[in-house]
């Protein structure tokens, strides 16, 4: 499957059929592909819990909505990320490239990123963002089916997942096979309308 292919055919499916199964060994190459999405200054920020035990992934369910993709798919991802990755030896993120830029690139890091939460913040979700979609469309090539979600209790599931102080969730990811047919694309707002040349 192309690239294209899966942009036009993934949709956020809603029902997941419990008995399908992707393996771990799927799982893992799944996760292996998408952290080659990109992240500033390369610090690969994000931070993904598999939620695999069942009995979590109900409490998780009942801190979001009962919804029953949260149980049912085959996969449950929480994306996080860790706010103060960039202080975190950061020479690590560049330390098979040219001395010149190891050089140039690492105090940038410390530049960009300190005293400025927001921008720590601001950093994680598009990371977090770029690594969920593809997540979702390196499933849609293997023929599965995935649901970007941010209808739960953000503070509950992170209470679930012990999530550090430093971290921040952005969004879970439910993966599995649907068990009907999506809906036709409806609202798609034109081009026109959001798209613009040079400036509003």
């Amino acid at each position: 499957m192309n690239v294209s292919t899966a942009i036009l055919e993934r949709r956020a499916e809603k029902m997941f059929d419990p008995t399908f199964v992707i393996n771990d060994d799927q799982a893992t190459e799944l996760l292996a592909n998408a952290t080659l999405s990109p992240t500033a200054f390369n610090i690969q920020n994000w931070r993904i819990v598999r939620v695999k035990d069942t009995a979590l992934r109900q409490k998780i369910r009942e801190s979001a909505w009962n919804q029953d993709k949260v149980t049912d798919a085959s996969l449950l991802f929480v994306l996080c990320a860790d706010l103060n990755a960039w202080v975190k030896e950061p020479a690590r993120y560049w330390k098979d490239a040219p001395q010149m830029y190891q050089d140039m690139l690492i105090p940038a890091i410390d530049a960009y990123y300190r005293n400025k939460p927001q921008v720590q913040r601001d950093e994680a979700m598009r990371s977090c963002g770029m690594l969920a979609m593809s997540i979702m469309l390196l499933a849609q090539e293997q023929g599965w089916h995935s649901c970007p979600m941010d209808g739960f209790d953000f503070d509950a599931v992170g209470k679930l997942i012990n999530l550090p102080e430093d971290h921040v969730i952005s969004l879970m990811i439910a993966v599995g096979k649907r068990t009907q047919e999506s809906f036709p694309r409806v609202g798609k707002l034109t081009l026109n309308e959001i798209c613009f040349e040079d400036t509003f």
